[in-house]
C-alpha cells in the first residue's frame, strides 16, 4: 500500500476528484496549505503598493491506494492537474506499513 500526496492548485480540486472517482479511486483527504517551489512566490499590486507573496495557496491531497493502483492514480492526477504553467505542483509516494479502519477493525488493503 502507498500514500500518494499531491500538491495542486486549488482550482483543480473538483476536476481531480471527479477523475479519480471515474478510475475507481475512493476517498481522499484534502488540506488547504500554502507554499512555494521554484517560482518562489510572486509580487502583487494592492492599492498602489507592491508587495511580495512568498507562500502561494495550494491544496494537499492524500490518497491511500493499493500497490496495483499507484501508477493509475498518479497518471490521473498529473493528466488532470497539469496546466503547463509553473506551480502546477508535485506528487510524493510513500510506503504505508499498516492501515486500520476504525469502525470495523479491517486492516490493510481491505481497510482502504
Amino acid at each position: 500500500m502507498k500514500l500518494i500526496t499531491a500538491i495542486i492548485k486549488p482550482f483543480k480540486l473538483d476536476d481531480v476528484r471527479e477523475a479519480l472517482s471515474d478510475v475507481g479511486i475512493q476517498g481522499m483527504t484534502v488540506t488547504e496549505t500554502r507554499g512555494f517551489g521554484r517560482q518562489k512566490g510572486h509580487t502583487e499590486l494592492y492599492r498602489g503598493a507592491e508587495y511580495v507573496v512568498d507562500f502561494l495557496p495550494k491544496l494537499k491531497l492524500e490518497v491511500a491506494v493499493a500497490d496495483a493502483d499507484v501508477e493509475r492514480t498518479m497518471e490521473t492526477i498529473v493528466e488532470v492537474a497539469r496546466s503547463g504553467r509553473i506551480g502546477d505542483g508535485k506528487i510524493f509516494v510513500t510506503q504505508l506499513e499498516r492501515v486500520v479502519r476504525i469502525r470495523t477493525g479491517e486492516e490493510n488493503e481491505t481497510a482502504l
